[in-house]
């Protein structure tokens, strides 16, 4: 049997992979001084029906409990946050600088750089509305993107304004329940013909290209532009319009990242939903927001098919994976006193490997070689000295079993 269409078995290369993902989001998430949150898989439907938008709602996992209680698979984790955060908001100091990993399922035809789940990273800033918030925040998207190895040659973060475009729509009259057709129609208008986003479009379609073709900014725009330069990440991002994003609940700027070569998809995206803590507090308590979502499958193809990145990666999952110290039981009455090194050494923080089985000695020096083993210590007739070998550069000494700690954090000083 294979895993459902569109889920993945993480084999250890697999999931070695997706750790160090996790552990550099982490990581540069602590840089920008944000503390981990998580919650539940499974929410009530209407959570999504009412806060994420048709074409979320269309591919959500969704089915009726043994409670009768209509629910689904999180498809996305911003609803969740909004109703933590409208629930117990009044715990914390403000703003709230928030990460999370979630695992996050969506019911789509699956393809490069997609599938029907996947992990991701979530930042969101919540109680701050000035733009700084929001320069701050694509400074982290491009600070997390930056930690695997990539730079403005390979990547560039593409921000706009939701209200640059409403404005347009209040001045051409159209009627506030169409504004998310409308919206829609802009946002996929770079990945459809030009024809159909006309006809979806219709009137509007005129000054909507005319815009596209010559370019957009805005004040606030400029600004957060200038707060990049000031960082010196000017370089990783650029000012377009026809960036508009697809959840429902965005409200004011929105960007999204992707790669210089045009290769994939969308690496991450987010932007300002200052209203939906709003719409999920029953004490209607406002609270301007922001966040942005980094998911694992694109970045991973984007790693594996830099050679840099790559380099980086499989550099850092074979030091920490490797075994340092491998024992070798040359003699079996002698597997006791091995037994207590062994643990001696694992609670000192060593890692340490050997033969669970009773195997002739070179078949364990085989083993030793195979797990990235850098010294091999054997146990055999010379007890209480045991044999330590460097399996790099050949050399084995015979050390009392006592000194072994000492004699192996001599050996590995530089």
């Amino acid at each position: 049997m294979q895993p459902l269409t569109g889920f993945r078995d993480f084999l250890p290369d697999a999931c070695a992979e997706r750790n160090y993902i996790f552990a550099k989001w982490r990581e540069v998430a602590g840089h920008y001084g944000f503390v981990e949150f998580d919650g539940p898989v499974l929410e009530e439907l209407d959570l999504y029906k009412k806060k994420s938008g048709e074409e979320i709602v269309r591919q959500l996992y969704e089915f009726v409990d043994k409670g009768e209680r209509a629910v689904a698979l999180r498809p996305e984790m911003t609803p969740t946050l909004a109703r933590i955060v409208a629930e117990q908001h009044r715990q914390f100091r403000k703003p709230l600088k928030w990460f999370s990993i979630p695992q996050v399922f969506r019911y789509e035809r699956p393809q490069r750089g997609r599938l029907r789940e996947h992990f991701q990273l979530n930042c969101d800033i919540i109680g701050e509305e000035v733009p700084e918030s929001d320069a701050e925040l694509i400074a982290l998207v491009i600070d997390v993107v930056r930690a695997f190895g990539f730079t403005s040659q390979d990547f560039v973060v593409r921000i706009s304004d939701r209200e640059f475009w409403t404005e347009l729509l209040k001045l051409e009259k159209v009627p506030p329940d169409r504004w998310e057709e409308m919206l829609q129609a802009i946002d996929k208008s770079e990945r459809e013909p030009r024809e159909k986003t006309e006809e979806r479009l219709g009137k509007l379609a005129k000054p909507v290209f005319e815009i596209l073709e010559k370019g957009g900014e805005s004040v606030k725009l400029n600004e957060i532009m200038g707060n990049l330069r000031m960082r010196g990440l000017a370089d990783f991002a650029k000012i377009d319009v026809r960036i508009v994003r697809g959840l429902a609940y965005y409200t004011g700027i929105v960007f999204e990242v992707f790669d210089r070569a045009g290769k994939f998809r969308a690496i991450a995206g987010g932007g300002r939903y200052d209203q939906l803590v709003a719409q999920l507090s029953d004490n209607a308590v406002s609270l301007p927001a922001l966040g942005f979502a980094i998911g694992d499958v694109v970045l991973g193809e984007m790693i594996r098919g830099n050679a840099t990145a790559r380099a980086q990666m499989e550099k850092t999952i074979t030091s920490e994976r490797d075994v340092e110290i491998y024992v070798v039981v040359a003699k079996e009455e002698q597997r006791g006193n091995a037994m207590a090194a062994i643990q001696q050494l694992r609670d000192s923080g060593y890692r340490v490997d050997y033969s669970l089985a009773s195997a002739k000695i070179a078949r364990q020096f085989r083993l030793a070689e195979q797990t990235g083993a850098r010294f091999a210590i054997v146990f055999g007739d010379e007890w209480p000295q045991v044999g330590v070998k460097d399996l790099t550069s050949g050399k084995q000494e015979s050390v009392p079993h006592d000194k072994v700690p000492s004699h192996l954090e001599s050996l590995r000083e530089p």
